[in-house]
């Protein structure tokens, strides 16, 4: 069991996300960046699919039973095992009853906690993708615990992968939506020529920018949205959906994030800085 003794700011168990269930209003949820989730659990050489920690700003104190192999990726932060920091992008063996600390992210805003073989909590619709109501929890707590199959021994095909700072670019590629061509020319050019700063609105679920387009009248019914699309508001302000995303939306649908692009926005703090590009370009 991995028990929980400080949870820290805002972490969750995620894995790669629930599918076909959409049509429910149940959105796909999973890691914000599956490159970096991606990223840990291939050095432990875990399934793809394996649930790891999203760890969110402020990381938590974690205290491990039984022997295992971690890893972390993503937003770069001091983490310690009994005392010793641990190196990002690395394989690393933890004994039994080791005690994990987590400090806050210096650069990025999630990082990934793999262990080796996934965390084996409780999968609802296919998923162990932490999002009410459909899961229990929302986040950890004090005191949870989580199983793990333990693992005395494991040879790493690799121990460790190069840094990767993809998620420090500013620009956002994207994909025109099926309401762009309803904007105005003005709006289109402000799109692509305007950097835009990440408001304070910035949670699993979308995030808003500051910047603001002229408005507009535009009305439509109400359609299906995905993690990456950009809606724009009558009052001419952006929002980005993200993994824990509304599954439909009445605003019009301007621009489509390409996959990679969501794992960059989902590095972002409030008050950086994000551009749009056309993908392919």
């Amino acid at each position: 069991m991995l028990k929980v003794k400080k949870a820290g700011f805002y972490t969750s168990v995620q894995d790669r996300g629930r599918f076909g269930y959409r049509h429910q209003g149940v959105p796909v949820s999973g890691a914000c960046d599956l490159i970096a989730a991606g990223r840990a659990n291939s050095l432990l050489e875990n399934d793809p699919d394996a649930a790891l920690l999203e760890i969110t700003m402020q990381g938590p104190e974690l205290v491990f039973n039984e022997p295992t192999y971690i890893a972390l990726s993503g937003a770069d932060m001091e983490v310690t095992l009994d005392g010793e920091v641990l190196a990002m992008e690395q394989v690393h063996r933890v004994g039994g009853g080791s005690e994990l600390r987590c400090s806050r992210t210096r650069n990025g805003f999630r990082t990934y906690l793999g262990i080796k073989g996934g965390l084996l909590t409780e999968s609802v619709l296919g998923s162990r993708s932490y999002y009410p109501p459909v899961t229990r929890h929302r986040k950890l707590s004090a005191l949870m615990e989580l199983p793990y199959e333990p693992t005395e021994a494991f040879e790493p095909k690799l121990l460790k992968l190069s840094p990767s700072e993809f998620w420090k670019e500013e620009k956002l590629e994207a994909f025109p939506g099926p309401e762009y061509d309803l904007l105005s020319q003005k709006q289109r050019e402000m799109l692509f020529s305007t950097r835009f700063t990440l408001g304070k609105e910035h949670d699993r679920m979308a995030c808003q920018l500051q910047e603001h387009l002229p408005g507009h009248l535009i009305r439509m019914i109400t359609s299906a949205t995905l993690p990456g699309t950009v809606q724009l508001t009558p009052a001419g302000r952006l929002i980005i959906l993200l993994r824990d995303g509304q599954t439909t939306g009445g605003y019009p649908r301007v621009l489509q994030l390409a996959s990679r692009s969501v794992s960059v926005l989902a590095q972002k703090h409030s008050a950086d800085r994000v551009r749009f590009v056309s993908a392919g370009n």
